[in-house]
C-alpha cells in the first residue's frame, strides 16, 4: 500500500504549486480531481483537448516523481447535474459523454482507477428505483473501464443514493464489478459505527482518509475518532493493495459542511506519519 494526497487539499494554490507541495510531503501518488466549476483542472476545460491535457498532466506528475493514484470525476457543483441516475435522459446522455472523455484521460495517464459519484435518491420516486438506475448506468461504465484497463469505483457519500453502508453494499451487489472509493468520514459523521462500515473494505479499490467524528465531517487528528490503524489491519486481511489517499479538503460551506476548520498541511503530515508507522509495523 502506498500513500497519496489529493490535489484539491490545497485549492488556493495554483495546480503546479499544489503538486510541488504534495511532492514535498513525500508521498508516492496524487488524487487528481476533475470537478466541474471548482477544481484546479476542470472537466469543462480539458474535454476539448483530452490528448493535450493528458500530456500536460503526465508531465506535471512525472517531473515531480508522483504517480496518478486516482482520477476523481464530479461533473458539476450540484449532485443532480449529470448524475448517472438522473431521471432525465438528456442528463444521462451528458453524464455518459463526460464519463467517456475523462475515462480516456485516466487511461492515458495510466491511472489505476476512476472514481465517480453514485447518484442521489430522487425525491419523486422510491429509493429502490433510484438505486436500480444507478446500478444499470454504472454497469456499462465498469465494462468500458475494464476495456480501458481503468477500474471504476463510486464514493458513497452524505447526500447520495448510498449514504449508509447497507445501501452501498446493495449497490455493489446489484452491479457486478463495481468497486468503492471508501471514505469512513461520510458515515462516522452520521454516527455510524466502524463495525458497520468495515464490511465495505472488501469492496474498496481506493481509500480516502482524514479526521472526523460524529457531527464533524472533517476535524483535526487530535479530535478524530476513526481508528485508522484498525482500518489498515482490515485492508491487509482483505488483500487491499491500492493507495491510501490523504484527503483533507478546504471547502467553504454552511454549518457542518463548512470544511475550512483545519490546517491541511499539518493535518496531512500527522495522518501521513500515523499511516506510515502502521504500514511499517
Amino acid at each position: 500500500m502506498k500513500l497519496a494526497c489529493a490535489d484539491f487539499t490545497f485549492p488556493l494554490l495554483q495546480h503546479e504549486q499544489a503538486l510541488e507541495l504534495i511532492s514535498m510531503l513525500d508521498v508516492e501518488g496524487v488524487d487528481l480531481a476533475l470537478m466541474g466549476n471548482r477544481s484546479h483542472v476542470r472537466p469543462e476545460d480539458v474535454r476539448g483537448d483530452i490528448p493535450g491535457w493528458t500530456r500536460r498532466l503526465d508531465e506535471r506528475l512525472r517531473s515531480r516523481g508522483l504517480e496518478p493514484a486516482d482520477v476523481f470525476l464530479i461533473p458539476w457543483t450540484s449532485f443532480e447535474r449529470m448524475a448517472p441516475n438522473n431521471p432525465d435522459p438528456g442528463e444521462r446522455a451528458d453524464a455518459a459523454a463526460i464519463f467517456r472523455d475523462i475515462l480516456e484521460l485516466a487511461a492515458g495517464l495510466h491511472a489505476p482507477g476512476l472514481t465517480l459519484l453514485p447518484g442521489i435518491h430522487w425525491p419523486d420516486e422510491p429509493w429502490e428505483d433510484s438505486l436500480a438506475r444507478s446500478a444499470e448506468e454504472l454497469g456499462w461504465r465498469v465494462e468500458e473501464g475494464r476495456s480501458a484497463d481503468v477500474r471504476v469505483s463510486v464514493e458513497p457519500h452524505v447526500g447520495s443514493v448510498v449514504d449508509t453502508p447497507a445501501k452501498a453494499l446493495a449497490l455493489v451487489e446489484r452491479c457486478p464489478g463495481l468497486e468503492l472509493t471508501l471514505d469512513y468520514t461520510h458515515f462516522i459523521f452520521q454516527g455510524v459505527s466502524e463495525r458497520e462500515i468495515e464490511p465495505m473494505v472488501a469492496h474498496a479499490r481506493h481509500f480516502h482518509a482524514r479526521g472526523a467524528r460524529t457531527g464533524s465531517l472533517q476535524t483535526t487528528l487530535r479530535n478524530n475518532t476513526i481508528d485508522y490503524e484498525r482500518i489498515v489491519d482490515a485492508m491487509r486481511e482483505t488483500g487491499y493493495d491500492g493507495f491510501l489517499g490523504l484527503e483533507y479538503v478546504w471547502t467553504p460551506g454552511e454549518g457542518p459542511y463548512d470544511l475550512t476548520n483545519t490546517d491541511n498541511v499539518s493535518e496531512t503530515i500527522l495522518l501521513r506519519d500515523l499511516l506510515r508507522a502502521k504500514l511499517a509495523a
